[in-house]
């Protein structure tokens, strides 16, 4: 098998949550999500969503007493997730529209060092996501 020939695409990501419900609304309401039902597996105490974004990439929300969860201020592992909203003016209306809402504004609008126009946002469990263009 040639792995390099493959097309390999990510379909979703995964994120712990605690709570489900919140965090569902944060990005249906920001970022036009469609959610699926509540999966709920009673034997191993999980649940989760399943969050559709426009472009085809899936957000899943997942929770469980089981799983403790410590957020250290530096940790290891994914450090943020970017969405792409196609262009500046469209990064800084949507920062406008969030900021107004009362969401963390964690890093203004502006070019990095790498040439990329972003802002940071945090979502209601302090993950970052960058909106760029």
């Amino acid at each position: 098998m040639n792995l390099k020939s493959m097309q390999i695409k990510i379909t979703h990501i995964a994120l712990w949550c605690k709570d489900l419900d919140t965090m569902k609304a944060f990005y249906e309401t920001f970022f036009g999500c469609i959610s699926s039902e509540m999966y709920h597996n009673s034997k191993n105490q999980f649940t989760s969503y399943f969050l559709d974004f426009s472009s085809g990439i899936r957000l899943e929300l997942m929770s469980s007493p089981l799983h403790v969860v410590s957020f250290p201020a530096e940790r290891l592992g994914w450090a943020h997730l970017a969405l792409s909203v196609g262009s500046e003016d469209a990064v800084i209306d949507m920062i406008e529209t969030l900021r107004c809402a009362g969401v963390t504004i964690a890093g203004e609008p502006r070019t990095t060092g790498d040439g990329y126009f972003e802002s940071v946002i945090v979502d209601p469990e302090g993950n970052q996501i960058e909106i760029t263009i």
